[in-house]
């Protein structure tokens, strides 16, 4: 072999030690995570770990594949300050060409361990998805310990253990499941824990900050922190919702697997607002006065029974295709219809059986449910599940075009779907079964610490048939993959309620409009509006997509007068008994152009109203255990 070839193969080789991590032999390393939060107002955290090597090419990770967050998601852009040493040198590193959340680093032979400092920069605007956004304020903070750390590869999240430290601002408090060992001189040390259990275990941390014991043995808690004092004062009556919550998940699931849980909640008009789901926790966050303004309240109130849902079901009984050994092996999300959906609908049932929603609202909640998808035009070209499928790439689409787009139906479409399922085993075992029965079966078990029992499409059926002998091979696979016409009513139906259209807005949507400025044209002229005139969205198929008006424009006035909420409302008011159009001036880019809209059957809000000829299934369901 001539001298230019060895040159040529000795770097093919170091280029391969660079891009194909490889697997470690021996135990898997103890690394210790530093973490100073106390600069979180400025919205930077500074972290240091030491990680265990034996010399040569390390490969790093940053976690990609969030649990929950469906998508490669780890905020990687926020990653800075990156810093590496072994013996008091410096060490070369490099990110990976083909993979960005992946570095490789040249570590000295002989090193023990390697230093590795960053920071994470939490977003100041509205970047970012789920934990990747918004997280800091002056007054508050929520930790998700997957935007701030690294880890090596060759070793499962379960094998890698972390034992983590962390210091906060000077009289801040702080909420976490994570397993505390000692606070002293203003740190916190906790306990070592696998990569797993760190990374399902936020802190909230903040100077105003309210516990809320719900229950004990175990011990369940709401850690709530909020930009100001006033917004922790929620009403007692509120509170004891929340414990009838506990109370009533576990009558359905009839176990529990956790340790004990934590609400991490957060209230502020200044972080990103989602729900993520943890198996002994969840980070649910809304705005400032969530918990002491009643719209607010009412806007929010299925936020936390979903997420707390999600410890049985996505925690506990999980996808295969989800469950993954580290956070760098991409996730696939075909099961999402079970993991959400089924969570979506318990989640609504139990808002209504531990009084978070009256029955009233639940069923306006599922009025509005149905309006939303049996006018979603979107599914002439893509069915259920094909939203499950993309979500990973797609999650961050824009609200504008939704319904020819399709959004994230698999959460709300099998609301519908699985009341379908819950109201055929009903009838299927003459009212001695439901999905209650179906819940205990899957979910229940033996209460006891976290672990992940893994499922398929195949094990779904299967345990649906133990409870209710039915097609549901045939059953899910219609729902997963029809085109409609229209939303799957088959459930409300059997459920003893019907859908139908008035000009009298539910208090859900009265409030959802004034909560979100919005003006809800939607079921009239198919139109949906911010109430400065801004189009969010048309619904292809209907008056206003036809005429020619979409997304981004701007109505700037309604039969010759500037718009506002009353104006377009009084308009279709009074087309019904006009022959007149409606008429609406709009603003596109710059261009102005009028619109005649030949519509006369008023306002139209969903509502549902009760079918004597069935049996009230709904009001079981929805009951109280």
């Amino acid at each position: 072999m001539t001298t230019s070839r060895c040159r040529v193969l000795s770097c093919l080789l170091f280029l391969l030690t660079l891009t194909v991590p490889i697997f470690a032999a021996g135990p898997a390393p103890h690394i210790t995570i530093a973490l100073d939060a106390t600069e979180a107002p400025r919205k930077i955290f500074h972290a240091r770990m030491t990680i265990p090597v034996t010399g040569g090419a390390l490969t790093l990770y940053y976690p990609k594949w969030i649990p929950g967050e469906h998508g490669p998601t780890g905020p990687i852009q926020d990653l800075a300050g990156l810093k590496f040493t072994a013996n008091g040198q410096i060490l070369k590193w490099r990110r990976d060409l083909l993979d960005g959340w992946t570095i490789h680093v040249e570590a000295p032979t002989g090193a023990a361990s390697v230093d590795a400092s960053l920071d994470f920069l939490s977003p100041a605007g509205a970047e970012g998805l789920y934990t990747g956004g918004r997280s800091a304020t002056d007054k508050m903070s929520v930790i998700s310990w997957n935007t701030m750390l690294l880890y090596p590869a060759g070793w499962t999240s379960d094998e890698l253990t972390y034992e983590a430290t962390l210091r906060l601002p000077a009289g801040w408090k702080f909420g976490t499941p994570l397993p505390v060992a000692s606070q002293a001189a203003g740190e916190i040390k906790f306990k070592p824990v696998s990569l797993t259990t760190l990374v399902d275990s936020p802190v909230i941390t903040g100077e105003f900050m309210r516990v809320v014991p719900l229950a004990q043995n175990p011990l369940r808690e709401m850690d709530i922190a909020a930009d100001s004092a006033a917004a922790l004062d929620a009403p007692q009556e509120v509170l004891d919702h929340y414990k009838n919550l506990i109370d009533q998940a576990e009558k359905l699931f009839g176990a529990h697997h956790y340790r004990e849980y934590h609400f991490v909640y957060s209230l502020s008009d200044h972080v990103a607002h989602f729900g993520l789901e943890h198996h002994e926790s969840n980070d649910s966050r809304v705005d400032e006065r969530g918990m002491v303004n009643p719209g607010k309240r009412l806007l929010s109130a299925g936020l936390l029974p979903h997420e707390y849902v999600h410890s049985w079901n996505g925690k506990y009984r999980r996808p295969a295709d989800l469950t993954t050994p580290d956070y760098e092996k991409p996730m696939q999300t075909d099961l999402l219809w079970v993991y959400e959906g089924l969570t979506s609908y318990l989640g609504d049932v139990l808002t209504a059986r531990s009084g978070l929603r009256t029955p009233e609202e639940a069923r306006d909640e599922l009025a509005s449910i149905v309006a939303d998808l049996d006018h979603r035009p979107g599914r002439v070209w893509r069915n259920l599940q094909d939203t499950a499928d993309g979500v990973p790439a797609m999650q961050g689409a824009p609200q504008q075009w939704a319904s020819w787009r399709r959004p994230l139906d698999y959460y709300d479409e099998d609301v519908l779907n699985w009341l379908w399922v819950d109201t055929i085993i009903r009838q299927q075992t003459q009212g001695k079964k439901s999905v209650d029965d179906f819940c205990h079966l899957f979910h229940g078990g033996q209460s006891g610490p976290p672990e992940v029992k893994t499922y398929t499409f195949d094990d779904v059926v299967n345990a649906l048939n133990q409870v209710a002998a039915y097609d549901w091979r045939g059953f899910w696979t219609e729902r997963l993959t029809n085109h409609g016409p229209g939303a799957p009513l088959g459930g409300v139906a059997n459920s003893g309620w019907k859908v139908v259209y008035d000009d009298t807005r539910s208090n859900v949507v009265k409030t959802s409009e004034e909560e979100h400025n919005h003006i809800d044209a939607s079921y009239s002229i198919g139109l949906l509006l911010r109430d400065d005139g801004s189009i969010i969205d048309t619904i292809e198929g209907m008056l206003a997509a036809t005429a020619g008006i979409g997304p981004g424009m701007k109505v700037v006035a309604v039969n010759g007068r500037r718009l506002t909420t009353e104006v377009l409302r009084d308009a279709l008011k009074a087309g019904k008994t006009s022959s007149q159009p409606l008429e609406l001036i709009v603003e596109n880019t710059d261009y102005y152009k009028t619109y005649k809209l030949d519509y006369h059957d008023g306002e139209k809000y969903p509502h549902l109203v009760r079918d004597d000829s069935k049996p009230d299934r709904l009001s079981e369901i929805i009951k109280p255990r």
